[in-house]
């Protein structure tokens, strides 16, 4: 209740500070396709900023605010208010349909579905479940604006502590652009040793020429990730959570698997993406264009675990007290490549690319199974191309690139026909192709538990892929892709109960058919999302739900005399009963079991939100339902999913 009183208190504080500031932008026009229904929309016609005497640009107006991505598409700020910004109003900042978030905030994810589309040419570091929130160099934007910009994301937390994430961004002249950002969390969490505690910082600088021959896009990251362990409840606590009694509703009563464990998740990384055109020429006769670029990249990656006493969870251990495991990837990139754009052979790439990596220990392990070494390291000289063509209503284009040096024979290949047959009709169609070696952590792994030790030898992963689109929010939107993959490495339990890494010898055939329609009449609004996906494995080593759906009703409408925007509506999440994954801490990884089928029940949110000027305010009940539609609800096997809660926060944007 406190809460709530907080959040209406909050509205009227933020309505009163924006009705005196006078330096706002007139124009909210989201980069979404809009209905031309007005009623759904939030922005406004005039589009300038208001000329009072502290705006340093009155001229500036919204699509003046870029935001540039690494491969430099470019999009402008958007501060409206939509269904979109409610699914993309949580912790990592983004829509994560197809995840079920554990019962913190900052805890991992476990994945609804599985996209086989990656053209990695090196094995990844590994502790998948501790990337959900981890930013890569595609990630990072980069940005150019009329004037200083400031956005403030805050949302609350579980028992004790809080979300934020701050972001600054400011041209130093038109040519010079800086950010600096970060992002911090802290929850206790309501279950026993399940605080989790992260930071995410990113600063980012974008330099152009006057005559935009040489453009350089660098950013550097700092990130990590801390999370106690517990392993869930134990099996004795499970019967005591399903029957819902009001002596154990206090999450903190229940017995987890161990309470003196912890791990921690680090990731630094300086990036530089420079070209130069050489020759450019862009007029009414003809576009011909040379240029040559560099990227470079140094990405150090860091994962422990930590058990001040060795648990029987894990098995036996090689000692009793202060266990400490810890790997490390270091990863240094350079690519070279040269583009040329013809008006009539289009734009076609050619790149050079070279990777020194150094996975690994400090020590080697010698056992009576055998030796396990400490590093994989190596380097490795990579080739590849690009093509990109507009014909006759098509937008053709492929890319490639393979292995030629070194110890990985990887490989992958892309090609995409793309048609607009109107504004609100949009179609393609493409393949993939991807031939890669597994995980680092897979190949090579040391702990201070005897079972958590393998040297390995696998095969490439071999997926192909073939994907088709639909883009039409006038009529659907329909995203189809039907995957196989062969030699797929998984985690799972061995006949005495410990997680390894195995190889599937069999072929799996995996389909996917999402579909996202939205239906409107009048103020109202029924938002759809279904997917429907179909495995067949004959080892079953690939599980997941047979249908993920999303079905959000909601009304819009201005309020106020137009002073507020308002959308309030319930949202309804669900996924079939299917053999969830289930989670081991000390690695960080999600492993296939069998044994035991969750899933089949709704979750209910009801939201409030609301716009006043560029400020968005977000109020939520999650998981309302909990108490009367049953107390089985899991992310995973012994892991129970988050009981009902307020929670609330605001997205604001400052103009200077």
């Amino acid at each position: 209740m406190k809460k709530i009183i907080f959040s209406i208190i909050l509205i009227f504080v933020v309505l009163s500070v924006n009705a005196q500031n006078k330096q706002i932008l007139r124009d909210d026009r989201s980069l979404e396709p809009k209905s031309s229904n007005s009623k759904f929309s939030d922005s406004t016609d005039n589009r300038s900023f208001s000329k009072s005497k502290g705006v340093k640009n009155p001229d500036a107006v919204i699509t003046d605010y870029l935001i540039i991505t690494s491969e430099r598409d470019t999009t402008y700020l958007d501060t409206t208010l939509s269904i979109k910004k409610e699914y993309k109003y949580n912790y990592l900042r983004r829509d994560d349909f197809g995840l079920m978030p554990f019962a913190n905030v900052g805890q991992t994810y476990n994945s609804l579905t599985h996209n086989f589309s990656d053209n990695n040419l090196l094995p990844k570091f590994g502790a998948n479940a501790k990337h959900f929130n981890y930013l890569n160099a595609e990630d990072v934007n980069y940005y150019h604006v009329p004037t200083p910009l400031t956005e403030i994301y805050y949302k609350t937390a579980f028992t004790q502590g809080q979300q934020l994430d701050a972001f600054f961004t400011v041209n130093t002249s038109k040519r010079l652009n800086l950010s600096i950002a970060y992002k911090g969390m802290r929850s206790l969490g309501f279950y026993q040793n399940s605080l989790s505690s992260t930071g995410n910082l990113r600063m980012t600088a974008s330099y152009k020429t006057k005559n935009n021959r040489y453009i350089a896009n660098m950013h550097f990251t700092s990130q990590d990730i801390l999370n106690e362990e517990n392993g869930g409840i134990t099996d004795e606590s499970i019967e005591f959570f399903e029957t819902g009694d009001e002596d154990f509703l206090d999450r903190g009563v229940f017995e987890v698997n161990f309470e003196n464990a912890e791990s921690l998740f680090l990731g630094k990384r300086f990036y530089l993406n420079h070209t130069y055109d050489i020759i450019k020429q862009n007029d009414s006769t003809q576009t011909n264009k040379l240029q040559v670029g560099h990227v470079m990249m140094l990405e150090d990656k860091i994962y422990k675990f930590e058990q001040s006493r060795s648990d029987d969870y894990f098995g036996e251990a090689f000692k009793t007290s202060n266990l400490v495991d810890r790997n490390e990837y270091e990863r240094f990139y350079n690519q070279l490549r040269v583009d040329y754009t013809n008006g009539i052979i289009g734009n076609v790439q050619f790149n050079v690319s070279h990777n020194n990596y150094n996975y690994g220990y400090d020590k080697v392990l010698y056992l009576d199974s055998g030796t396990i070494p400490n590093r994989i390291k190596g380097d490795i000289l990579s080739v590849g191309g690009k093509y990109k063509k507009q014909y006759k209503g098509f937008l053709l284009s492929g890319e490639a690139q393979l292995n030629v040096v070194g110890d990985y024979d990887s490989n992958f290949l892309s090609a995409k026909a793309r048609y607009k047959l109107s504004e609100n009709f949009d179609a393609s169609v493409g393949i993939n192709h991807h031939s890669v070696a597994p995980n680092f952590n897979t190949l090579l792994y040391q702990s201070d538990y005897v079972n958590y030790n393998w040297k390995n030898n696998f095969n490439n992963i071999k997926t192909q892929q073939l994907v088709f689109d639909i883009k039409s929010d006038k009529y659907v939107n329909l995203s189809l892709d039907f995957n196989t993959i062969t030699d797929n490495v998984y985690f799972a339990k061995n006949e005495d109960g410990n997680v390894k890494p195995f190889q599937n010898n069999a072929t799996i055939t995996y389909l996917r058919a999402k579909l996202q329609k939205e239906i409107r009449y009048k103020n109202f609004a029924l938002d759809n999302t279904i997917l429907y996906q179909n495995v067949s494995d004959e080892n079953n080593t690939l599980n997941v739900p047979q249908i993920v759906t999303r079905n959000t009703l909601y009304y819009s409408n201005h309020v106020f005399k137009k002073a507020m925007f308002l959308q309030t509506g319930i949202i309804f999440n669900y996924f079939t009963e299917y053999n969830m994954n289930g989670y081991d801490p000390l690695l960080a990884e999600f492993y296939t079991q069998n044994q035991q089928k969750l899933g089949g029940f709704p979750r209910l949110d009801f939201f409030i939100n609301a716009k006043i000027r560029q400020t968005r305010i977000f109020l939520k009940a999650e998981h309302f339902n909990s108490a009367f539609t049953g107390y089985n609800y899991y992310s995973a096997p012994n892991q129970p999913f988050r009981d009902f809660a307020v929670r609330f926060g605001l997205v604001w944007n400052f103009f200077l």
